[in-house]
């Protein structure tokens, strides 16, 4: 496959067996919600090389997994303008989406938009209990080594890692 542009597209399934072949794998896992239409924005916070992560809390989907903030688009709403208000929801700060970084839709069904966003140097990211249990600054090799990563999360490093996608770390 080609190298990939900052705004590249894909459809991936997870693997069983891990890792990146190629952009496109098939298994069997949970049932995938028949939902076509599902919408999310993942915000891409970077600062000194490093990028936010969270850990979900125990009451979400997905409990205890080490993520990327972000969430579902509501009807009528921009993919800026849920970044924003995910990203204060689960951290209570205020972040400017900068550009799309990477789309992809989950073997779930969910159309993801990956967003490079700014956060002020002086904000104090707090996790609201309900929905994150940790925040962390972590290396792109840091995150990819953390247990249990949601499938296209990994996916996103491993385009990171290839240099098909800049997210204007310093690693």
């Amino acid at each position: 496959m080609a190298g990939l542009s900052n705004n590249a597209t894909c459809v991936f399934f997870l693997s069983p067996l891990g890792g990146v072949a190629s952009l496109r794998y098939h298994c069997i896992m949970e049932p995938i919600p028949d939902d076509p239409g599902r919408r999310g924005a993942v915000a891409i916070i970077p600062r000194d090389g490093r990028m936010l992560i969270i850990r979900r809390s125990q009451t979400v989907v997905a409990p205890l997994t080490y993520c990327f903030p972000g969430g579902g688009i509501e009807d009528g709403e921009s993919e800026e303008v849920a970044l924003v208000r995910e990203v204060r929801e689960e951290i209570g700060v205020t972040v400017r989406p900068v550009r799309r970084l990477w789309q992809c839709v989950t073997a779930w069904k969910v159309q993801l938009a990956w967003w490079l966003a700014e956060l002020d140097d002086q904000a104090v990211p707090v996790p609201s209990p309900r929905e994150v249990e940790s925040i962390h600054w972590v290396t792109p090799r840091e995150m990819a080594q953390l247990p249990g990563l949601l499938d296209s999360n990994r996916v996103f490093l491993e385009l990171i890692e290839r240099g098909e996608i800049q997210w204007d770390g310093k690693e």
